[in-house]
């Protein structure tokens, strides 16, 4: 499929300096693209790479001296934020080459399931008084249990589980093999000494415009829901405990572990592999550095915390300078300790 620079640029809400006829056929990054791709760059870093690849056209920043260019050779597109700019055409390309469409006749489909007829649905599971929105997307391989709502326009991609009675909103991407309600870590020693397993008969509820990574897990509320909140963003491997609640606009990288009841703020950044113990409350706009470990609320609104246990990220940093220099302090301590001893040994004879 080949499209015009022209034509991409009127999608982008761009401006073309160069040839706006140019055909393109492919995407790739900087240093792979060939005759016929498009490609972008966003970093000032990248632009001696830029001017030596061999894209057909690039999308760039509207700020950018494009007179270091060869234009014969590849055009530009300016626009506001390459990024964006990059991901709208993206969006666009993968609507119009959109394979998939109708009802799997290898779907199991309860009678009394409700599907929208503007649906894909592919070879999947899905239960009794379960709904499904305009334009969702079922792929295959996913069980959707009892009483589950699902919005318009969600994508719910191959080996996703959601269980019983989740609601998902509209716009809601979960990716391959995340598991939305499965039954949280509650367990209580008996007379016995053994653990006896708490039933967790509440839900998950996550809202609009929210995206899960692939193997996360989201657990069902002990009573109640688990929310995740309307625009949040999950990466991969994540774990999210029973009742907690992760505010608007919430950015959560891989392999971070979120325990019971915990309540996040909206616009926060929590970077990879951090732990939060339970029962805590993160303000709104608070930013937790990657392999951080929570164990106590965080209050101060956009506030920066890093390590474990985590405090303000200015302490820290002071206080990994004293770190990093602990072996040579050691040293020096070492040695003084030696000439004090023999500056005691020759006062005493």
């Amino acid at each position: 499929m080949k499209f015009k620079a022209k034509e991409i640029a009127q999608l982008i809400q761009g401006t073309i300096i160069g040839n706006d006829d140019i055909e393109i056929s492919g995407f790739n990054g900087l240093e792979l693209a060939e005759n016929g791709d498009i490609s972008f760059c966003d970093n000032p870093d990248y632009l001696e790479t830029a001017l030596n690849c061999n894209a057909s056209l690039l999308i760039v920043s509207c700020d950018l001296d494009h007179s270091q260019f060869d234009l014969a050779k590849c055009s530009l597109i300016k626009v506001d934020n390459p990024r964006i700019g990059l991901a709208t055409l993206l969006w666009h390309y993968k609507n119009i080459t959109n394979p998939f469409h109708g009802i799997s006749q290898e779907a199991s489909i309860a009678k009394n399931a409700s599907i929208d007829s503007s649906c894909y649905i592919g070879v999947s599971t899905i239960s009794a008084n379960s709904s499904i929105g305009e334009e969702s997307k079922i792929h295959n391989g996913v069980t959707i249990g009892r009483n589950v709502k699902i919005g318009k326009r969600s994508n719910i991609h191959s080996g996703v589980r959601i269980l019983d009675e989740c609601i998902i909103g509209d716009d809601v991407t979960i990716q391959a093999n995340a598991i939305i309600g499965s039954d949280g870590f509650g367990f209580v020693p008996n007379a016995e000494n053994r653990y006896m397993k708490i039933p967790h008969i509440g839900n998950v509820i996550i809202e609009d415009h929210v995206e899960i990574g692939a193997g996360t897990c989201i657990d069902r509320g002990t009573m109640g829901s688990t929310f995740i909140r309307k625009g949040v963003k999950l990466d991969n491997l994540i774990q999210i405990a029973h009742n907690v609640d992760i505010g608007q606009n919430t950015v959560i990288a891989a392999q971070t572990g979120i325990a019971g009841s915990t309540v996040i703020g909206k616009d926060c950044m929590i970077g990879g592999q951090v732990g939060i113990v339970g029962h805590l409350t993160i303000a709104n706009g608070v930013k937790i550095a990657a392999q951080s470990g929570i164990g106590n609320s965080i209050k101060e609104e956009n506030s920066i915390y890093q390590g474990s246990p985590a405090f303000k990220i200015r302490d820290y940093k002071m206080s990994y300078v004293g770190f990093k220099k602990l072996p040579q302090l050691m040293k020096e301590i070492s040695a003084l300790s030696k000439e004090l001893k023999k500056l005691t040994s020759k006062s005493e004879n």
